[in-house]
C-alpha cells in the first residue's frame, strides 16, 4: 500500500474510535463503524472531503499531540492523486503534478498561434479597423472557424472528464441497485447544489482560523452562477444566430449581452473572494499541489471572464480585433486544459456525494453504533 494510504488508514482509523467531529460533515457518518479502509474508499473519502479544515481546529490529537492528525492534508494528498490515476487518456494525468507549467503552455501556446495567424492572416486594414453592427466579429475571425474550434475543444475535453468520471465511479461505486441510487440522486444533487457540505455541520468553514465563516460556500455560489449567466448568454446567442439568423454582437440591451455582462462580473467578483480566501488559508491545512491547482484554476477562469468583459467594452473600437483573437485563445485553451485541470473535481465530488446519499438511506445493522 503507498505511503499516503497507510498514513489515511492510521488517521481515519483514529478518527473512527473517536468520532468527535461527526456533525462536521459527510466523510464522517461514511467512516463510522468502519476498521479497514480499502484504497478505493480513501479514493472516495479524499473526494467527499470539501477541505473546510473543521475537523483540524476540532481535533483533540492534532499536532502538538503525537497521534499527529491532519485530516484535511491526508484526504487533500489523496484527491490530488486521484485526479491523476483516473484520468483519460492516462498519460493526461501527468498534467496534473506540474499544473502551472502545462496550463501557462498549453493557454499560452494556443492564445499565440491564434495572434500570430490573425496577424498573418487578416489584413491590416481589416484587423485594426472599427466594425459595426451584426457579423462584426466574422469579419476578423469567420464564424466557422471560431464555433467549430471551440466546439471541438470542448467536446473532447468533456469526452475525456466523461471518460474519466466512470472509471472513478467504478472504483467507488456501492453495492446498491437503481432504484436505490435513484432514491439518493435527490439528497445526493441537494448536496452538491447548496454546498452544504462546506457549512461544517452549521457554523461554516474555518478558513483561516478557529472563527466560523460561510465566505467560502457563498463566493463558490457566486462564482458558479456567473459561470451559469455566461454559459446562458451563450446559448441564447446561439439561438439568436441559428434560429433568428441575427449575428452578433448584440446590442447592450439584448439578452445574451445582458445575460454575459453580469456572468462576468459575478465570476470576477466570485473568483475574487476565493483567491483572498486561498491568500488567508493555512497552508498545512491541504497539499500543496492542490494549493496550485485551485490558483491556477481560478485565475485563468478570471482571465476568460476579463477578456469577454474587454471584448464587450472595446467591440466598436479599432482594438476588437485584436481583444477578441485573444478572448478566443484564452477560451480555446481554457477548453483544452479541462481533463487536467480543477474543473474535474465537480464530477469526482458529485459521485463521491450520490455514494454517501446511497449508503445514509441504508438501513442501519445492529452494531454498527
Amino acid at each position: 500500500m503507498p505511503p499516503d494510504d497507510l498514513e489515511a488508514e492510521r488517521v481515519l482509523r483514529i478518527c473512527t474510535a473517536c468520532m468527535y467531529c461527526d456533525g462536521l460533515c459527510a466523510v464522517f457518518p461514511a467512516i463510522a463503524g468502519k476498521h479497514d479502509f480499502a484504497p478505493n474508499d480513501l479514493t472516495y473519502l479524499a473526494n467527499l472531503c470539501h477541505n473546510c479544515r473543521g475537523c483540524w481546529y476540532a481535533c483533540q490529537y492534532a499536532p502538538p499531540h503525537h497521534f499527529a492528525i491532519n485530516l484535511p492534508n491526508t484526504l487533500a494528498e489523496l484527491r490530488q492523486r486521484s485526479y491523476a490515476d483516473y484520468a483519460w487518456p492516462r498519460w493526461l494525468g501527468r498534467g496534473f503534478g506540474a499544473n502551472a507549467r502545462v496550463v501557462a503552455a498549453i493557454v499560452g501556446g494556443i492564445t499565440a498561434s491564434m495572434l500570430i495567424a490573425t496577424l498573418l492572416l487578416v489584413p491590416a486594414n481589416v484587423l485594426f479597423a472599427a466594425h459595426h453592427g451584426p457579423g462584426a466579429f466574422y469579419r476578423v475571425v469567420p464564424w466557422p472557424i471560431m464555433a467549430g474550434a471551440a466546439a471541438a475543444t470542448l467536446l473532447s475535453a468533456m469526452l475525456a472528464i466523461g471518460i474519466s468520471a466512470a472509471s472513478y465511479w467504478r472504483a467507488i461505486t456501492p453495492r446498491a441497485g437503481t432504484k436505490a441510487i435513484l432514491r439518493a440522486l435527490y439528497p445526493a444533487v441537494l448536496d452538491i447544489v447548496t454546498l452544504r457540505n462546506l457549512g461544517g455541520g452549521g457554523p461554516g468553514c474555518n478558513d483561516a482560523d478557529e472563527k466560523f465563516s460561510q465566505q467560502r460556500r457563498w463566493f463558490h455560489h457566486v462564482m458558479v452562477a456567473g459561470f451559469a449567466f455566461s454559459l446562458a448568454a451563450t446559448l441564447i446567442a446561439a439561438f439568436y444566430h441559428h434560429v433568428y439568423a441575427v449575428a452578433a454582437p448584440y446590442s447592450l440591451t439584448s439578452l445574451p449581452v445582458l445575460a454575459g455582462g453580469i456572468g462576468g462580473v459575478t465570476m470576477l467578483i466570485g473568483i475574487g473572494g476565493l483567491l483572498l480566501l486561498e491568500r488567508r488559508a493555512d497552508r498545512a491545512l491541504s497539499a500543496a499541489a492542490e494549493i496550485r491547482l485551485n490558483i491556477v484554476f481560478l485565475v485563468l477562469l478570471a482571465l476568460v471572464a476579463g477578456s469577454g468583459l474587454a471584448v464587450l467594452a472595446l467591440r466598436e473600437t479599432a482594438a476588437m480585433g485584436l481583444v477578441l483573437t485573444l478572448h478566443l485563445g484564452i477560451v480555446i485553451g481554457f477548453f483544452a486544459i479541462l481533463p487536467v485541470s480543477k474543473a474535474v473535481h465537480g464530477l469526482y465530488r458529485s459521485l463521491a456525494l450520490l455514494r454517501a446519499a446511497i449508503e445514509r438511506a441504508r438501513p442501519r445493522r445492529s452494531g454498527d453504533e
